[in-house]
């Protein structure tokens, strides 16, 4: 099972972040957060956090008060988060108020190709997710 300083010693070594796609760092204020950024795709960050027998990825989308119509969206993504491979949505509490996110699991067992898949498959659909619902933002 991955640790998180094992995750992160791991991770530093892989192709995206010894070519520089990725920046991938520990979160200072908590041991159990790896923060990687993903240059490639304008800063992306996504957080990845060992906890227990899963590794959860999550990238925040946009803060909840932004949504034009929160039932109508909530209903659409209901809908659509089946044709995401790898991600599902939700909603929660970051940098002082609710947003949205785009997050995935795997196990703690998972081969770190299995970590680095979520990884990039997240962040494509983040920045899918984010093109295909900004007319539902103000």
């Amino acid at each position: 099972m991955w640790t998180t300083t094992q995750l992160l010693q791991d991770l530093r070594g892989c192709a995206a972040v010894t070519t520089g796609a990725w920046q991938v760092e520990q979160v200072t204020d908590t041991s159990d957060t790896i923060l990687i950024t993903c240059v490639e795709q304008g800063d992306l960050e996504v957080h990845l956090t060992v906890c227990g027998a899963q590794i959860l990825a999550s990238v925040l989308l946009w803060p909840t008060r932004l949504v034009h119509d929160s039932a109508k969206l909530n209903a659409t993504l209901l809908r659509d988060h089946k044709i995401l491979p790898l991600s599902t949505f939700g909603i929660t509490y970051a940098l002082d108020e609710d947003w949205y996110e785009l997050f995935g699991a795997l196990s703690a067992d998972a081969t770190l190709q299995n970590v680095l898949t979520e990884l990039t498959t997240l962040a494509e659909n983040a920045l899918e997710v984010t093109e295909a619902y900004a007319d539902q933002l103000s």
